[in-house]
């Protein structure tokens, strides 16, 4: 049975969509075997794959493959989970990260250009 990269790691639920996925394989984001992989990559049993997510580094061994979505309870059989514990996140780190978009009081309700202009800033797009 041969199963692309990207459709294991959205049955493993490594990855909320498929989507999601591909995008995290074209940003050099997942390795096989130790070498950046392509989301059309088919899986074999007993790869080694990691997933870069944010500052925590999932490894996987993979040990069934499908291409159908499981259960969470069976999602688990897919895999054998070889990543260390994941980072502890501190909440007031998290805040004091996040840039908070201000407005002048009293400027009224932000129109749709002002909207998208504060979206860019929060996603940490280049406003031009």
């Amino acid at each position: 049975m041969k199963v692309r990269l990207d459709k294991w790691l959205q049955v493993a639920r490594a990855f909320k969509t498929r989507s999601q996925a591909t995008r995290a394989c074209n940003l050099s984001r997942v390795r096989v075997n130790g070498s950046i992989a392509k989301p059309h990559r088919n899986v074999a049993l007993e790869d080694r794959i990691e997933v870069e997510k944010g500052e925590w580094n999932r490894v996987f061994i993979v040990k069934e493959l499908r291409d159908k979505p499981l259960p969470k309870a069976e999602a688990a059989r897919l895999f054998e989970d070889q990543s260390p514990p994941p980072p502890t996140r501190d909440p007031l780190e998290r805040l004091l990260r996040a840039t908070p978009a201000k407005r002048e009081q009293g400027s009224g309700r932000p129109t749709k250009k002002d909207r998208r202009r504060m979206d860019r800033l929060k996603r940490g797009e280049d406003g031009g």
